[in-house]
């Protein structure tokens, strides 16, 4: 599959307050897309159940003015798109993949990391920054409160 750019949508402020948040579904419910062609012409289409809840994680991120993304798990990104995820440089996810730490694969003379081995990346790198931070705030403890 071929890399393609990450692209975030949201909604404007007007969409926003004119949208009415999804019910919460029970079982059993049906979830249900009316689509009004520009001639006129109406069609309605069924969401499977197994898609529910993504259509309502996306509509109650997008209604609090978050935007969002939509993208397969096996999605190859390049470095430069992996880094926008990662939120680190272009050059250290490069230095990550050639130490082991990222899988990707050559496509030609370009690497290709699957978004899934992004995503559990990134999961480590916010454990060990959640981690720095409350050994800081350790630190700032027992300098403030113990005068170490």
């Amino acid at each position: 599959m071929a890399s393609q750019l990450v692209h975030f949508a949201g909604l404007s402020d007007r969409d926003r307050k004119a949208a009415l948040p999804l019910p919460k579904l029970a079982a059993g419910d049906t979830l249900e897309l009316r689509v009004r062609h520009e001639g006129g012409r109406e069609q309605t289409l069924s969401i499977p159940p197994s898609a529910t809840a993504a259509v309502e994680t996306l509509l109650a991120h997008m209604l609090r003015g978050e935007r969002v993304a939509v993208l397969a798990e096996d999605q190859e990104l390049s470095p430069t798109e992996a880094s926008v995820i990662l939120g680190i440089s272009r050059p250290l996810v490069v230095l990550r993949m050639d130490r082991g730490d990222l899988p990707f694969r050559y496509i030609g003379k370009h690497r290709r990391a699957l978004l899934r081995d992004v995503l559990a990346m990134k999961a480590k790198l916010d454990m060990r920054q959640a981690a720095m931070d409350a050994l800081t705030e350790d630190t700032e403890d027992l300098i403030q409160n113990h005068g170490l």
